[in-house]
């Protein structure tokens, strides 16, 4: 079994005929470090799971980027209003290391639901568990202190800390570089 199939298992559930038609619709794609699998204004037509690498999906504003989220091993990335929308992305999502992913098409992810009948659901609990993990994070920005934050993304993701551009990290709890770089000094000594 595939680390795509044991994801796809662990998280939907689903029976072996049905997981092995879904993950044979992903195919490997593989991105080099500073390429871009989307960018800002263009229409996402590919969803992505993440075998190896650091994706960093972000936005730009007139002053500054702001970082949304780093994929890594194990997740799934996309332009999801985009992507099920068919609106211009807002995001840009770009590989900050080389990269492997198995992705799927839009025009295959949209035919599961004809393959397999259970797919709307299994589809309705994929998008239930994006919300909760995006209202967790809302609720750590609105009740945790930048400190808190820090030492909470620190505990969870210790390993990009010495991956990525702390400016990004920075970005990704809502604090400035400086904020962060303070906060960093004061929990290493």
């Amino acid at each position: 079994m595939t680390e795509l199939e044991k994801y796809i298992n662990s998280y939907f559930g689903v029976d072996e005929e049905d997981l092995l038609h879904i993950s044979s619709l992903f195919k490997p794609q593989t991105l080099k470090k500073g390429d871009f699998y989307l960018k800002t204004g263009r229409y996402c037509e590919k969803m992505s799971f993440v075998r190896y690498g650091l994706i960093r999906i972000y936005a730009t504003t007139d002053d500054r980027e702001v970082t949304q989220w780093i994929s890594t091993a194990g997740y799934f990335t996309t332009d999801l209003a985009s992507f099920v929308f068919e609106k211009p992305a807002r995001w840009t999502i770009q590989a900050l290391t080389d990269t492997e992913l198995f992705t799927i098409s839009k025009e295959d992810y949209s035919r599961l639901g004809t393959r397999i009948p259970k797919w709307h659901l299994l589809e309705k609990l994929f998008i239930a568990r994006c919300f909760i993990m995006l209202e967790d994070r809302i609720f750590r920005h609105l009740s945790m202190s930048a400190e808190e934050r820090y030492q909470f993304f620190f505990e969870q993701n210790k390993e990009l800390f010495n991956q990525v551009p702390l400016q990004y990290l920075a970005s990704m709890l809502g604090m400035t570089p400086e904020t962060f770089s303070r906060i960093r000094r004061k929990t290493i000594s």
